[in-house]
């Protein structure tokens, strides 16, 4: 039961260092790079400003 909490919590912990990571990179991007992914500055600071915990 313990091993099994443990593992739900550091899939989900790996999971949210994953988004603040990949959020704050977003942010980083200038336009071109984010024209190229199909995103424009107006959503890449929606998205980047999420909250880690947030889907």
């Amino acid at each position: 039961m313990r091993l099994a909490r443990l593992s739900r919590f550091m899939a989900r912990f790996g999971l949210y260092r994953q988004r603040h990571y990949s959020r704050r990179c977003l942010l980083t991007l200038d336009d071109r790079l984010l024209k190229d992914i199909g995103l424009s500055r107006t959503d890449a600071l929606r998205e980047g400003s999420k909250p880690f915990w947030k889907d």
